[in-house]
């Protein structure tokens, strides 16, 4: 039928859009219910009418919406909010002015009648419901459906109504879509101020339409997005990680423990106390440094350098001495200057512990990233050679 053309038109382009959307990949996730203040909306909009009349029916009267005596023009001011990405409820005022096509002689003399309608309407963004939700999505397509009541000021009369459309929107900024909706509305036959009698005649059927094309803006209050729920399996996971690894140190250490008892096992007290000095002295000890700084954070990390140049002196062991910054900072050569400053500054440490200078080897290795926090990889390290 003609008189449905511009909804069928506008129904396809809709579905033009959700097509084009879904071109590109969604990851879908769920997300958190915000509070109640969250996720309002305002529409306003501005709507082409085209009213139809039950006493119509049947008389072969011009169905094409376009026409003069059966076109006009009114606004739509609507308020809801979003309860998930898929689901909202508004509330929607529309009016003020539409046309009945006949009066109740039966004559095609248009009559001005001055109409507001207000309805609870059901939306269900079927973007987000089918290819699930995305923040920065243009498009999207929102049917829905709705009951509440017509009032025609200029017949007094109230009229219960049932309505349905479909509303698509386009975003034009953080806050604000811009959207087309194509709505119907099916009131009581006495919507329209005539009572036409229960006759059984074929050509009367007791309801009003009103079809009608809305073109406006809607304005998304508050916080309009919603916050991705963290994903508990890949907590599980990440957890279970941790504690394997854990685990593993532990079958480490306890398997060195071990190791040691069965080295000591056959060991005079004497001979104890030196492989445990000796396997303390041949451990790499760490001094960690600042970002950006050569100078040591902690003079407490020498107690152990400490130890490590006792060790040498009475042994003569030469001591290598490596320093690191972190590869997240500063270009390669800074930090392979800066690594280098690292590594003088605990060579001069041991110097005056008593190590001779000829027994320091100072080696830089510039910016790594082995260790975890990235903090950690700011240190020099003095071994045994």
């Amino acid at each position: 039928m003609k008189k449905l053309m511009f909804v069928l038109a506008f129904v396809g382009l809709s579905s033009f859009a959700l097509a084009q959307d879904t071109t590109v990949p969604v990851k879908k996730y769920s997300v958190a219910t915000n509070s109640f203040w969250s996720n309002w909306f305002i529409t306003v909009g501005g709507n082409y009418n085209a009213f139809y009349g039950d006493q119509q029916h049947g008389l072969g009267l011009n169905n094409n919406p376009l026409k003069d005596f059966r076109r006009d023009w009114g606004f739509g001011v609507g308020i809801g909010k979003s309860f998930t990405p898929g689901f909202a409820l508004r509330t929607k005022f529309s009016g003020i002015w539409g046309k009945s096509v006949i009066s109740n002689v039966c004559d095609q003399n248009s009559a001005m009648k001055k109409y507001f309608t207000i309805n609870e309407q059901l939306m269900f963004n079927m973007s987000n419901l089918l290819f699930g939700y995305n923040e920065n999505r243009v498009w999207n397509v929102i049917p829905y459906i709705g009951a509440g009541i017509l009032r025609n000021c200029t017949s007094n009369v109230y009229a219960l109504d049932a309505t349905g459309g479909i509303m698509s929107t386009w975003k034009i900024g953080k806050k604000v879509d811009f959207f087309l909706d194509a709505t119907v509305v099916m009131a009581e036959g006495k919507a329209d101020g005539f009572f036409a009698p229960h006759s059984g005649s074929l050509c009367l059927k007791n309801y009003d339409m009103i079809y009608s094309l809305e073109a406006g803006l809607k304005f998304n209050l508050g916080k309009a997005t919603w916050a991705k729920v963290p994903d508990v399996d890949a907590l599980m996971a990440m957890n279970k990680e941790q504690l394997d690894a854990l685990n593993a140190a532990l079958r480490d250490a306890q398997a060195e423990n071990d190791r040691l008892k069965k080295l000591l096992a056959n060991q005079k007290p004497a001979e104890v106390k030196e492989v445990i000095k000796k396997e303390f002295a041949t451990t790499a000890q760490s001094v960690f440094f600042n970002i950006n700084k050569s100078k040591i954070a902690s003079r407490k990390d020498l107690v152990n350098v400490q130890e490590v140049a006792k060790y040498a002196k009475e042994n003569g062991n030469k001591i290598l001495v490596t320093g690191y910054a972190d590869s997240k900072t500063g270009r390669p050569a800074y930090n392979q200057t800066l690594s280098q400053k690292r590594a003088e500054t605990v060579a001069n440490e041991l110097v005056k512990m008593g190590v001779s200078r000829d027994n320091i080897i100072v080696k830089a290795a510039g910016g790594v990233n082995d260790l975890s926090p990235i903090s950690y990889n700011r240190r020099v390290t003095v071994e045994l050679q």
